[in-house]
């Protein structure tokens, strides 16, 4: 694939650009936002702290772990480039955002790369992004939108901010699914040091909390999320 495509091409529904008078997410171009994303993510690898992957020193290892490796080979992962439009008006890459694990025959997916850029954390951007890409999931078809049941947001137990930002959205917490997945060296995850029979430390994991939103509950969720979305910050 051309690195000026965009990671669109084995999604499972047609895409498009979505867009407010605040933000606008478009399709992910390796070629024009690859080297962006690299660099602020090199600057404060901390962006890392509670992804599975990363941080990375070279931009050759990002691309072929993250960008061809995982998100290029799943047909059910779209991945945009979210583009602020209130704080610049020239559109300064603000963050990411996309739609992993779908499966269309349940009408489901899940929100995930959930990014903001430390100089956008605390603004509009964050509520927007979400917000828009709620909008287009709940949709109906002939508005546009995908006619989805169900969105999921799966977040790390330890990540407090993302759960918080979950259920601001409109979020319901469902459970807690433990163990499921061994994280590498570094991050931060339950430390199963104790539980080594041996005595050496084994690698950290995850007990993920998992919530999600319906399409029953979208109707209650709608406005309230879009006043949100008009928010100051």
């Amino acid at each position: 694939m051309s690195i000026s495509q965009p990671y669109d091409v084995n999604f499972y529904y047609p895409v498009k650009e979505l867009e407010n008078e605040r933000v606008k997410l478009t399709p992910f171009i390796p070629s024009i936002h690859g080297e962006p994303f690299f660099e602020e993510t090199r600057r404060h690898p901390e962006i890392y702290d509670y992804l599975s992957f990363g941080p990375f020193d070279e931009y050759s290892t990002f691309t072929n772990i993250v960008l061809n490796g995982r998100i290029q080979r799943d047909p059910g992962i779209i991945l945009f480039a979210v583009l602020d439009k209130e704080i610049n008006p020239s559109l300064t890459f603000a963050g990411v955002i996309g739609l992993l694990n779908t499966v269309p025959e349940n009408l489901s997916t899940e929100i995930g790369f959930v990014i903001t850029f430390p100089a956008f954390q605390r603004t509009h951007v964050t509520t927007n992004m979400v917000g828009l890409l709620l909008q287009w999931c709940f949709g109906l078809r002939r508005d546009g939108g995908l006619g989805l049941r169900r969105v999921q947001w799966q977040t790390n137990e330890l990540n407090i901010k993302s759960r918080k930002a979950a259920e601001r959205m409109g979020f319901k917490f469902e459970m807690v699914q433990r163990w499921q997945v061994v994280l590498s060296e570094g991050k931060k995850g339950v430390d199963v040091s104790t539980l080594q029979q041996d005595g050496t430390k084994g690698r950290p994991g995850r007990h993920s909390v998992i919530l999600s939103i319906c399409w029953d509950e979208w109707e209650v969720e709608r406005d309230r999320i879009r006043e949100i979305m008009g928010r100051q910050g």
